[in-house]
């Protein structure tokens, strides 16, 4: 699965050098980023033209907050590049001003023609990013009141009870609009997630059900995120 996510990466630096990327942080994620880390050290790929977008972050924290998730990508993929991204765009969550710090990531999106990738994983309360449950499939990047299974289950990036009172995002419409829309998920845990959201009812309360009606959309499982499936539909 993780392989599989690094090379849709790979095949599109290939076809375009320059192309805009966005990638979650967490832990479904991080064997494709092991992967880009290594190929790009090696020389098989080559991210210098390109530049990378964050997904979301949770609302006043940055880099330096443990569990956050720009620590994230600091210490899990940044700091193991031998040569950076031609740019790194990440939301500032502590900005004064939320609206307006969503307004640059929109801009930026947009005046470099939209996402070339955009990578999500899936929540067990069905989110993608942090669009959660009720979240409306024409916004772009927003920020929101965070779903209670959403922060409770985001305790697990910290080492201790952590206050998360929002959330900064990509929307979904992003997704909908980006070159190739890609969901990555793995774990006998999200298998019920998966099954709602690819074969149950297209519906807000379920944002990864959008992707039912996505020609742009990869869905790239494990055995155990897809143990849930069933087939032939």
């Amino acid at each position: 699965m993780s392989e599989a996510a690094a090379e849709l990466v790979a095949q599109q630096l290939a076809e375009k050098p320059a192309s805009i990327l966005c990638f979650p942080s967490g832990d479904s994620p991080t064997g494709m980023l092991n992967y880009i880390v290594q190929w790009a050290n090696d020389g098989k790929i080559d991210l210098s033209q390109s530049h990378f977008i964050a997904l979301d972050e949770w609302v006043g924290m940055d880099e330096n907050d443990e569990g956050s998730c720009s620590y994230y990508f600091k210490h899990h993929f940044f700091s193991k590049l031998n040569k950076s991204f031609k740019s790194i765009t990440l939301f500032n969550a502590r900005a004064d001003n939320l609206d307006a710090e969503c307004e640059r990531i929109n801009s930026f999106i947009s005046s470099k023609g939209g996402l070339d990738i955009m990578m999500v994983g899936i929540g067990m309360n069905g989110h993608l990013g942090l669009n959660e449950p009720g979240t409306p499939v024409d916004l772009y990047a927003h920020h929101s009141a965070l779903d209670p299974v959403t922060v409770q289950v985001g305790q697990k990036y910290f080492n201790k009870e952590t206050a998360l009172t929002g959330g900064i995002t990509l929307g979904l419409q992003h997704l909908a609009e980006a070159g190739k829309a890609v969901l990555i998920a793995s774990g006998a845990k999200k298998a019920d997630i998966i099954h709602e959201s690819l074969q149950g009812t297209i519906t807000i309360e379920v944002p990864a059900s959008i992707l039912q009606t996505l020609s742009n959309a990869f869905i790239l499982l494990d055995q155990d995120a897809a143990s849930g499936l069933e087939h032939g539909s």
